[in-house]
């Protein structure tokens, strides 16, 4: 059982927030593997500041959605702490997140995700600022440093711990590297080992014995997985059971996957409307049908589609299409 503050987790299996696409619609399809916690998109402590519809609406959480952590980013102490008040008091959030880890270039140049890192008495500061204007537990993700000559998550992590936080999750990359090169086990093992709150570790869980490997050498509270989810959303419920029984169900039938890409264009359509939906999921639908066979050609088509219908049509074609070839193919 994992606990954090007041709250208690079943398993020890975090999504993490993913940018443009955590939105209500993902989050209602991921909360059937029943994760841990799910994040949402960044959202900007000045944007609910200043009571940005579409912020606000961002901010929002369903009740088919489960645990969900709202993440803000930013440095203005007075809009942080209005952000945090107003996700404690209007939203059914269960936690709220500081984001401290984001590279992009243009949340780093408005001082807020990993550029943070590069300050740890005002990580304390931030943190504090947004425990005491909320009841609910505050998280904190970040990297293992600026780049290599700045690797500095222990003292980040700690200022985060002595500002109140009740989680902390790092990423194993360094600002620098963005989303390449290898992911530093060592560091991460480095902060669990140094503080007294759960840590959870993140980057390059691929397969479920990427989470076990991660928990095993680093010693973490749980994992968090980011990117493998827009190929196999099924990977949340095969680490589950895999870090609690050692074993899982590896595969997937194309019914399950296709009807599972429906439903979340579906979803997105009653969202966002259909227009907003098809530009979406022009982008979703390829990385659900990565590695199957002829995808090359339904991805080529996919993103001259602009009617919604029209995707659902092309989908239901790929769909036919690959089933028909696996009958051949067993004959």
């Amino acid at each position: 059982m994992l606990k954090v503050g007041p709250l208690e987790f079943v398993n020890p299996v975090f999504v993490a927030p993913l940018a443009g696409i955590s939105n209500a619609a993902f989050r209602a399809m991921m909360a059937r593997f029943e994760p841990a916690l799910m994040y949402t998109e960044m959202i900007s402590d000045k944007a609910l500041f200043y009571q940005n519809k579409k912020t606000l609406k961002m901010a929002q959480i369903n009740e088919d959605e489960g645990r969900v952590n709202v993440q803000l980013f930013g440095d203005d102490l007075e809009a942080l702490s209005f952000a945090a008040r107003y996700v404690d008091q209007h939203t059914q959030a269960t936690m709220i997140d500081i984001n401290m880890g984001c590279p992009v270039p243009k949340v780093i140049q408005g001082n807020g995700g990993a550029s943070l890192m590069r300050d740890p008495e005002r990580v304390k500061v931030l943190v504090e600022t947004v425990v005491q204007a909320t009841t609910k537990p505050v998280s904190v993700k970040i990297r293992t440093g600026w780049n290599d000559h700045e690797k500095n998550a222990v003292e980040v992590a700690l200022a985060a711990q002595a500002g109140g936080a009740s989680l902390l999750a790092i990423h194993g990359r360094t600002r620098a590297q963005m989303y390449r090169g290898e992911v530093d086990l060592m560091t991460i093992k480095t902060v669990k080992e140094a503080l007294d709150i759960p840590v959870i570790g993140n980057g390059d869980i691929k397969t479920p014995e990427d989470a076990k490997k991660m928990i095993e050498i680093t010693k973490v509270d749980g994992v968090m997985i980011g990117r493998e989810v827009l190929e196999n959303p099924w990977i949340i419920e095969q680490t589950i059971a895999y870090l609690k029984t050692g074993t899982y169900t590896q595969e997937v039938s194309l019914d399950a996957r296709f009807s599972f890409m429906k439903e979340h264009a579906f979803k997105l359509a009653q969202l966002k409307g259909e227009k907003l939906a098809v530009l979406e999921m022009r982008s979703l639908a390829a990385w659900y049908v990565k590695g199957l066979k002829d995808s090359t050609h339904f991805r080529k088509t996919l993103v001259q589609l602009s009617a919604f219908d029209g995707l659902i049509n092309h989908i239901n074609a790929y769909h036919e299409h690959l089933k028909q070839t696996l009958n051949k193919d067993s004959k």
